[in-house]
């Protein structure tokens, strides 16, 4: 549900993006991708999103990798969810539910509004 949730909100931008299903997809879709931005789920299987962001940070710090902003996203609006983010080396925090003026703001803020740019030139 989420998934299309975020499929639904994204595809309604200018921006490519791809979703995968757990936190090692998550893994291997950065190394071979190069994304500008990675909107990772906290509570996935396999390896959840805060294990996934160590794995990402790790790689950049091996140089083999600039850093990408990680917003991390959670079903959890309680206190000291942000920090558990941040400190997992994440960049910035969404809680659900997801609205759309919301997620496209925290990507927009990330991304430097390229959107708004990209929408006054084509």
């Amino acid at each position: 549900v989420n998934q299309l949730v975020f499929s639904q909100i994204l595809g309604e931008t200018p921006y490519s993006f791809e979703i995968v299903g757990n936190g090692r997809l998550a893994v291997e879709a950065f190394r071979s991708m190069n994304p500008r931005m990675i909107l990772m789920d906290v509570s996935m299987p396999e390896m959840n999103g805060l294990e996934a962001t160590g794995a990402i940070r790790a790689d950049e710090a091996q140089g083999t990798a600039d850093r990408v902003p990680i917003v991390g996203v959670t079903a959890h609006a309680l206190k000291g969810d942000r920090e558990r983010c941040i400190d997992a080396g994440m960049d910035d925090y969404l809680s659900k539910p997801i609205s759309p003026k919301a997620l496209t703001a925290k990507v927009a803020r990330w991304l430097g509004g390229e959107a708004a740019a990209e929408r006054d030139a084509g």
